[in-house]
C-alpha cells in the first residue's frame, strides 16, 4: 500500500514539474501563456517536426524538434554545405532534401531549381546525392515514395528513384513552380498561370490533364491535406490598405476544385508561408515573417503551430484583416525557433529518454 502510494506521488511530482516546464519555458520571444502551455503539452509527444535553419556554424542545416519547440538539434551541422527544403517520404522512412555550395542565398521563389537533390535516412544520415547541380527540379515524393516527381519547362516527370529512369511524362499545363503530388495519387497541385494570369495555386488532374484553378490572385506553396481532397496555400487578397497597400500574405485553404475557400491564419505586420499540416490533419504549421518570402535569403522565420479547430484565427490588432473576418476563434498559437519549410512524422524518429 505505501509503494503504491509513493508511486503516485512521484507521477504527481514529475507531472507537476512537467507543467512547470512548460508554464516557464520561453519559445521565441515571450513566455507562454496559459493557453499556450496548454497546446505545448498537447504537443509534445505528436512526432518530429523537420526543418532547415541557420546554424551557429554560419550554413544552414537540416534541424529537428518536438511540435513543442523541445528537443531541438542539429542533424547535419556541415559547415561546407548549405542544406535545405527536407521533407519526409510518405511513410516517413526517408527524407530528401536540396545541398547547395556554401555561401548560395536560397531563392524563396526558385530554391527548386538550386544545388542538388539528396536522399536520407529520416534523421538525415547515410545522405546519397540523387542528380547534378540543378537537376531534378521541384522534386518531391510519389504517394508510394518508389519515385519523385519533377517539374522542368518541358514538364512534369516521374522518375524511378532507383533505376533513375523517366517512367512517365506529363504536360506542366502552366505549372510553374512548388509541385506536389496528392497522397491518394489522382493530382498534383503547384504555382502556375491561368487564363494569362501568375502567382495562382491550381490542381492538374493526372488522367485527364484537366487544370483546376483553387485560387486566383497572388496565390502560392501549396500542400496537400492528407485526404488529398483539400490544399492549404499562402494568399495575399487583393484590396489590402495594410503594408501601404501592398498587404500581407496570409494562411488559406480550399477544396481541389476551388470551392470552400476559407482562411487559416493571419495577422497585419507578418507574411505566413510554409503552411503544412500534422499526419492527422488536426494542427498546422507555419512560419510567420516580416519580410516576404519565408526569410529564406537571410535567418528564417518562427515556425508556429496552431489546431486546425481553432482555425480561423488572427493574431495582433490586425483591424483591417478582423473587419473582413468577423467570426475568428483567436486560438492559441505555439511560437517556436526560425526555421524555413517545416514538415512533420508521427514516427518515432531517434526518440530520447
Amino acid at each position: 500500500m505505501a509503494g503504491s502510494i509513493r508511486v503516485k506521488m512521484l507521477r504527481a511530482h514529475r507531472n507537476c514539474c512537467f507543467l512547470l516546464s512548460l508554464l516557464i519555458i520561453v519559445v521565441g520571444s515571450h513566455a507562454l501563456d496559459e493557453r499556450e502551455a496548454s497546446l505545448a503539452k498537447e504537443l509534445h509527444d505528436k512526432g518530429w517536426i523537420l526543418y532547415s535553419a541557420k546554424s551557429d556554424n554560419g550554413t544552414w542545416d537540416l534541424f529537428m524538434m518536438r511540435p513543442d519547440g523541445s528537443d531541438a538539434r542539429n542533424l547535419t551541422n556541415t559547415p561546407d554545405i548549405e542544406e535545405a527544403a527536407p521533407r519526409f517520404s510518405p511513410s516517413s522512412d526517408r527524407i530528401l532534401f536540396r545541398s547547395l555550395k556554401k555561401g548560395t542565398k536560397i531563392d524563396h521563389d526558385k530554391w527548386g531549381f538550386q544545388g542538388q537533390l539528396m536522399v536520407a535516412a529520416p534523421d538525415a544520415t547515410n545522405a546519397q546525392s540523387v542528380g547534378g547541380d540543378g537537376e531534378y527540379s521541384w522534386a518531391s515524393w510519389s504517394p508510394d515514395g518508389k519515385s519523385i516527381v519533377c517539374l522542368l519547362p518541358k514538364g512534369i516527370q516521374v522518375v524511378d528513384l532507383q533505376s533513375k529512369k523517366v517512367v512517365r511524362e506529363i504536360p506542366r499545363k502552366g505549372i510553374y513552380q512548388q509541385l506536389f503530388w496528392s497522397p491518394d495519387g489522382k493530382a498534383f497541385t503547384g504555382t502556375g498561370n491561368v487564363g494569362g494570369a501568375s502567382w495562382n495555386v491550381v490542381r492538374l488532374d493526372i488522367e485527364s490533364g484537366e487544370v483546376t484553378p483553387v485560387h486566383i490572385f497572388q496565390s502560392c506553396t501549396p500542400d496537400w491535406f492528407p485526404d488529398s481532397q483539400h490544399i492549404i496555400y499562402s494568399s495575399r487578397p487583393d484590396n489590402q490598405k495594410a503594408n501601404n497597400g501592398y498587404g500581407w500574405t496570409q494562411l488559406w485553404m480550399a477544396k481541389g476544385d476551388g470551392s470552400e475557400n476559407k482562411l487559416i491564419f493571419g495577422q497585419d505586420g507578418v507574411h505566413i508561408y510554409g503552411g503544412a499540416l500534422s499526419p492527422d490533419a488536426k494542427y498546422v504549421v507555419f512560419t510567420k515573417c516580416p519580410v516576404d518570402g519565408g526569410g529564406s535569403e537571410s535567418e528564417g522565420a518562427p515556425i508556429c503551430i496552431m489546431r486546425m479547430a481553432d482555425a480561423p484565427t488572427i493574431q495582433g490588432d490586425s483591424a483591417e484583416l478582423r473587419a473582413q473576418h468577423p467570426n475568428v476563434k483567436d486560438g492559441p498559437v505555439l511560437e517556436l525557433a526560425k526555421g524555413w519549410e517545416p514538415c512533420w512524422t508521427f514516427n518515432a524518429i531517434g526518440e530520447t529518454k
